[in-house]
């Protein structure tokens, strides 16, 4: 099969003839750098004969005479200088056997002449018409032995670019777009119109080694954040990872204008950085694109021989391009100079050298890279492996032109073997695609109709092997059949440019200028195609559509120049020059052809914008102006140009305007201005009219002069006015304006009012008075200082006081008001202010004194709390709101259900009261009944609880209570129910506390206390027994209705036992049984004795107390104590044995020992001593007692932690915490304002190793204050302060409610507003 070459757009090029079977060996050698890292097998450099049809390859070493070499160089870098072809030639490395498929490296084809020292080079350089770079070579002329051209094929990877770099396609620095082969064939579509991108980078043409920069730009006035942008070559290598000294990316943001700025700088560009790149950008769920060109020209140079061996030299050593291989040495260069080169063959001498003369070698010939050269020798010493499954493998490449027919072929060694064929990894399934055969041991793969889509890797599988190849479909080239011929036209016009190619359906692309055309969908361009044939269509042309317009195809450009002109002009109808009245219509209208030419409006040189005044319009041949209403500024020169032509139309505009009064200008109601008198008045009032007219102020018949002193007039160009230095209120009155001029007259009139504050108000009238309110009436003031009253202030202070407190904010309307939140009982006095427009006039005089007073509320809780056969007692809470005049008791009354009165009212009193006549009402007397109220107690009972006698038997009452006081009495409290009048037998129950459920127990000498509730009724009989005997005298027993009461003052252990309690009501009875048990301290233990003495240790034995102290022995304490001091120790305590050994004693010392025991109760008072000694000796020892100094820990108390000034929240619990240390430990006291806290249930104290903490439960105002932590013991005493600060306090009314006493309330009150006060001062300075 022919060996490919590929061009960088995905072309194929010309094949190389295959080599034959029965062909003479080719010369296998590879040159790779040091730092390459590809593990192939040895790439063969294959010398073919260069003919017009196909290559026969010959051997190296049959060539006699030097002949030029063309040399196929493999890289990732860019190699400078002119080369034969942009094609690429894949080559397929071979390990082991196998074919792998390796990554497709753009290679250049480069022609030299090797040259023998021995003797002068015969080759002829070849001329221009011999170039390497033509699309078919020329075969070159024979030499003297009939031998061709030799073309070598050397693989020099890039060193400097990892392997995941170098995928199958170009990478970005190669040649090429780097599209890949799937991506070849498909149609590109049109790009969506911009989302993101105001500026899209455009392309671009450099030559090589120039710089270029491309720009693109978003706008960020609707992005939160940064967008994401990405640059592509082609269509899938990011250029993130290739930035370096030849690729720049930068990114930068303009605040002022919210644009964000990426450039991508290209640096000393080379040859293969040609192809397309495209810019991604994202934001969010946003996306925006843009593909451009890139296109890199070359600058011709000469030829020149090179030495093969200069290819391993390293280029600017010591540079920033150190370590890259420099291969500028086997370009092709257009000047040839003969240059004598040596013709030892480097390869043979190093084979056959031992490894200690490597370096040697190297130096003699200039080879600076020698271990790349080693790496390379080491390669080629490999034998290739036989495969065992394929007796003939596939070809490293083939090729097909696109639409045709393919077959792969490979031979199997055993035709038993399963076979798969696969597709870039993917394995390939029979279709009519892809066909399979067999023939012998031959398996054939038919691809028909090849595409695009079709050039890839192939490999097929025997087995365990695998062999690779890879297809490359040829795209025919797309020409030109038909060229653009140039159009020339005028505006308004069609445009059509048509162009016929050579293939349907070809991809062709339209530019102006250079440009791509943009066929979008709000283009003017249109693009159209039928068959072979392309327009491109500008249905209305205009003048920046004239331009050079090309074609571009694959095989050739076609070009044409359109040149679009404008039509001449015509006036049909010039402006006119127009005199209109002021506030009329303005029309100017001009006709020209032709009628679609746009044009300008100009007014005195300036150009005319189109606006709500002024409407600018054209049709067809039409052009107006029109001004609805005309002002003064519209006069003047006006001008119409029509775009692109030199010629205009001039007109002039003539305003007349009569005189007139602007008195709107003012901005007052009715023409009428206020002012305060003895303020300064200015009015100015605009005035107008052509000529300046003559203007005249008067003020009835007398006429205002400019040369008044107080009152003056005065007339300027625009306006008049009219001023008076201080006003008075015999200024009020009308001014009229006259004005004149030639064009007419015209008159208005102003009218001034002075308005001053009004008169103080009668003296207030207090009609009614209540618990913390009053009503109060007044009249209207006098003179209300020529403007209306738009209400009152009212104010009022005590009676003893000189402080007056403003009571409204907002002005009150009615001339009635309800002062409230007053202190009951304290006189207070009131008075008015009057408010106009103009200001607060003064108070008027204060009322007389008055005293708020109220009933109270009305009792609650009322409820019945026995009934019997002729008495009912009730039982009720006091009111909850009292007053300051207190509470004096209650009434109580009754009503017997069914019993009415008649009440008579005589209302000819009213009616005479209310200034009516009584005859004029005969029947003034109202008769009506109602229930029967009957009072219960004749004197005011304090007591909450009242018990009704007398009533009737099974009667039916309601009762009703009032609380009565100084103000009156409340509204009464009445049972929702009627009560019958009849005793009710309630079985007894007792109700025992869960604490007596229990054992309960006390210790000897405690205070015996029981309480046992029980129902029933009537009263129960109660008795109790002990043990079933009558209990003793010392227990006192204590009866009520609802409960029975034992107490014992002083327990002794006899009163221990279970008690008996008896409730009986007539034949019904209810016990229970109570277990009291007094406990007392036990007894010391008995026969307290040492048992035996050993060592250090002593074992004691005892037995139990004789007395457990009615409660169960729980421990017993041991304590020893030395003979010689007698000073008792604890050894162990709450011991439970009877019998211990006492270890770890000191050698030399006589102990005894003595033992408590333990109960509930605590240790006995007496503890039982051991008789004897026990003498703790050792022999030849003498022990000596050190003195030692006991350390005083005493220390008088000291606050550690100091209290904190706090804030509470009233309702929410607060805590106080300070620290104490002191010895012995000191008793802790809180006192809030000097004052000790004791017993109080609002507070809690804790003390926990020295820290103290006062816990106030669910604070309010009150508890606000100053709280001292003090610490006593017998060294001294120490104590803190702090300051607690209770907000969210409670109302005036909360507080009465509860029945804080007036003088506190009033204390809180003035604290409260002093603190905001302050705080409000704090955050103003703040």
């Amino acid at each position: 099969m022919p060996e490919p070459t590929k061009k960088d757009d995905g072309q194929p090029e010309e094949n190389v003839a295959p080599v034959s079977g029965d062909a003479p060996s080719e010369n296998s050698v590879e040159i790779t750098p040091k730092e390459a890292k590809v593990a192939t097998k040895d790439t063969e450099v294959i010398v073919t004969v260069t003919e017009p049809e196909a290559a026969v390859p010959i051997p190296a070493a049959e060539a006699p005479q030097p002949q030029p070499i063309i040399i196929v160089v493999t890289e990732i870098e860019p190699v400078e200088g002119e080369v034969t072809d942009t094609g690429p030639i894949v080559t397929e490395p071979v390990e082991n056997g196998h074919n792998e498929p390796e990554p497709t490296r753009a290679e250049k084809l480069v022609e030299v002449t090797e040259v023998k020292e021995e003797e002068p080079s015969t080759s002829k350089v070849p001329d221009k018409d011999d170039d390497v770079t033509a699309s078919t070579p020329s075969p070159p002329p024979p030499a003297e032995n009939g031998s061709t051209p030799k073309k070598l094929s050397i693989d020099l990877p890039n060193d400097s670019d990892p392997e995941s770099t170098r995928g199958r396609k170009d990478s970005v620095w190669s040649l090429g777009d780097g599209l890949p082969p799937e991506d070849i064939d498909k149609q590109i579509d049109t790009p969506p119109l911009s989302t993101l991108l105001i500026e899209r980078p455009q392309g671009g043409s450099i030559t090589v080694g120039g710089d270029i920069s491309f720009v693109a730009k978003v706008e960020a006035k609707d992005l939160l954040r940064k967008p994401t942008i990405k640059w592509f070559k082609g269509k899938w290598m990011d250029l993130a990872s290739k930035t370096g000294k030849h690729l720049q990316l930068k990114e930068s943001f303009d605040r002022f204008s919210k644009i964000h700025t990426f450039e991508m700088h290209i640096i000393k560009a080379k040859e293969n950085y040609a192809g397309n790149y495209r810019c991604e950008v994202t934001y969010k769920d946003k996306f925006d694109s843009c593909s451009f060109d890139l296109e890199v020209k070359e600058i011709p140079e000469g030829s020149q021989s090179i030495d093969i061996r200069s290819a391993f030299k390293r280029s600017s050593e010591g540079q920033d391009d150190a370590g890259e291989l420099d291969f500028s040495g086997l370009l092709k260069h257009r000047e040839h100079k003969q240059e004598e080169t040596p013709d030892v063959d480097v390869w043979e001498i190093l084979k056959k050298a031992r490894p200690d003369e490597y370096e040697k070698i190297a130096f003699t010939y200039g080879i600076t890279d020698l271990r790349g050269l080693l790496k390379r020798l080491k390669k080629t010493k490999k034998e290739e492996k036989k495969s065992e499954a394929f007796a003939k493998r596939l070809d490293p490449a083939y090729q097909a032109d696109k639409g045709g027919k393919i077959r792969l072929i490979v031979d199997l060694a055993d035709p038993t073997v399963e076979l798969k064929w696969y597709k870039n990894g993917q394995e390939i399934r029979p279709t009519p695609k892809y066909i399979f055969e067999h023939k012998g041991t031959q398996r054939i793969m038919v691809i028909n109709n090849c595409q695009m889509s079709d050039d890839a890797a192939y490999s097929v599988t025997a087995g365990e092997e695998k062999c690779t190849t890879e297809l490359f479909v040829k795209e025919l080239p797309v020409n030109i059949v038909k060229e653009l011929e140039p159009v020339k036209t005028t505006v308004n016009e069609r445009i059509e440019l048509e162009c016929e190619v050579s293939e349907e359906g070809a991809k062709i692309k339209w530019m102006k200028n250079g440009v791509e055309v943009p066929t979008g969908v709000r283009s003017r361009y249109r693009v159209k195609s039928e068959g072979t044939k392309h327009w491109l269509i500008i249905d209305d042309a205009s003048k920046d559509d004239t331009g050079t317009y090309s074609l571009m195809a694959t095989g050739g450009t076609s070009q044409a120049h359109v040149q679009v002109d404008l039509k001449p002009l015509k006036i049909l109808m010039d402006l006119q020059s127009v005199t209109v009245l002021l506030g009329q219509p303005l029309k100017l209208n001009c006709e020209i052809y032709p009628g679609n030419v746009p044009g300008r409006w100009y007014k005195n040189g300036q150009l005319i914008q189109p606006n709500d005044h002024i409407n600018i319009f054209h049709k067809t041949k039409n052009h107006n102006l029109d001004i609805e209403s005309s002002t003064i500024h519209d006069a003047g020169d006006y001008t119409f140009v029509p775009e692109g032509y030199t010629q205009t139309l001039s007109a002039k505009v003539h305003i007349i305007d009569p005189p007139k009064v602007h008195l709107e200008a003012l901005n007052v109601q009715d023409n009428t201005v206020t002012i305060v008198a003895g303020n300064k008045l200015r009015l100015e009032i605009p005035i107008s009219g052509e000529p300046a007219p003559r203007v005249v102020w008067m003020k009835g018949e007398r006429v205002i002069l400019d040369t008044g002193s107080r009152v003056r007039a005065e007339t300027f160009a625009d306006h008049t006015s009219l001023t008076i230095d201080v006003t008075e209120r015999e200024d009020t009155g009308n001014y009229k304006i006259v004005l004149q001029n030639e064009a007419g007259e015209d008159t208005a009139c102003v009218k001034v009012k002075v308005v001053d504050i009004p008169d103080p108000p009668e003296a207030p009238l207090v009609t009614d008075v209540g618990g913390d309110w009053c009503t109060m009436t007044w009249e209207p003031p006098r003179y209300d200082g020529g403007s209306p009253i738009l209400g009152y202030f009212i104010e009022r202070k005590k009676k003893q006081s000189s402080r007056w407190m403003r009571l409204n904010f907002d002005l009150c309307k009615e001339t009635t008001f309800e002062p409230k939140k007053m202190i009951e009982g304290v006189p207070y006095e009131v008075r008015i202010f009057a408010v106009n427009a103009i200001g607060v006039s003064k108070p008027s005089e204060p009322s007389k004194s008055f005293i708020p007073l109220a009933v109270t509320s009305e009792p609650t809780m009322l409820v019945v709390d026995d009934v019997t056969d002729n008495t009912v007692t009730m039982k009720w809470r006091p009111p909850d709101t009292i007053g300051a005049a207190g509470l004096d008791g209650y009434q109580i009354e009754y009503c017997i259900e069914g019993s009415k009165t008649t009440h008579i009212y005589d209302l000819r009193k009213w009616f005479s009261t209310g200034g009516c006549s009584c005859h004029f009402v005969p029947y003034a007397i109202l008769y009506f009944t109602a229930d029967e109220w009957i009072p219960a107690n004749k004197e005011l009972t304090e007591k909450t609880r009242y018990t009704i006698t007398g009533l009737p038997v099974e009667a039916k009452i309601l009762v009703r209570v009032k609380a009565i006081n100084a103000a009156g009495a409340s509204a009464p409290r009445t049972t929702q129910h009627s009560i019958l009048v009849k005793e009710v037998i309630e079985p007894p129950k007792i109700r025992i506390p869960r604490h007596l459920k229990q054992t309960y127990i006390r210790k000897v000498g405690e205070v015996v206390n029981l309480v046992v509730p029980f129902v029933g009724k009537p009263r129960p009989k109660v008795n109790w027994l002990k043990e079933g005997q009558p209990i003793e005298q010392t227990i006192s027993i204590r009866n009520s209705d609802c409960d029975s009461i034992m107490f014992i003052r002083k327990a002794e252990r006899k009163h221990s036992g279970k008690y008996e309690l008896s409730v009986q009501v007539e034949n019904h009875i209810d016990t229970a049984m109570l277990d009291i048990q007094i406990v007392d301290l036990p007894g010391p233990p008995q026969a307290v004795k040492i048992e035996e003495v050993w060592g250090n240790n002593v074992a004691l034995d005892w037995s139990p107390p004789k007395d457990s102290g009615n409660a169960p022995i729980t421990g017993y304490t041991i304590q020893k104590a030395d003979k010689k001091t007698m000073e008792w120790y604890t050894c162990v305590e709450h011991y439970h044995r009877t019998c211990i050994t006492i270890s770890d004693l000191v050698v030399g010392n006589e102990y005894f020992f003595r033992i408590y025991s333990e109960n509930m109760v605590g240790l006995s008072e007496n503890a039982t001593a051991t008789k004897d000694s026990a003498l703790i000796v050792k022999e030849g020892l003498q022990l000596k007692n050190p003195q030692y100094n006991d350390r005083d820990f005493t220390e008088p108390p000291t606050f550690t932690q100091p209290l904190i000034n706090t804030f509470a929240i009233a309702g929410y619990n607060a805590t106080l915490n300070c620290s104490v240390r002191a010895n012995p430990r000191p008793k802790v006291i809180w006192m809030k304002n000097k004052i000790t806290i004791i017993d109080d249930p609002r507070y809690r104290m804790f003390s926990n190793q020295g820290v103290c903490t006062l816990e106030i439960r669910k604070p309010s105002p009150f508890d606000g204050g100053v709280y001292t932590c003090k610490a006593v013991n017998d060294l001294g005493e120490a104590h803190v302060d702090c300051k607690l600060e209770v907000k969210g306090g409670f109302t005036f009314f909360e507080l009465m409610k509860r029945g804080v006493p007036l003088h506190l309330i009033d204390k809180y009150m003035n604290e409260s507003k002093t603190s905001e006060k302050s705080e409000s001062e704090k955050k103003g300075s703040n």
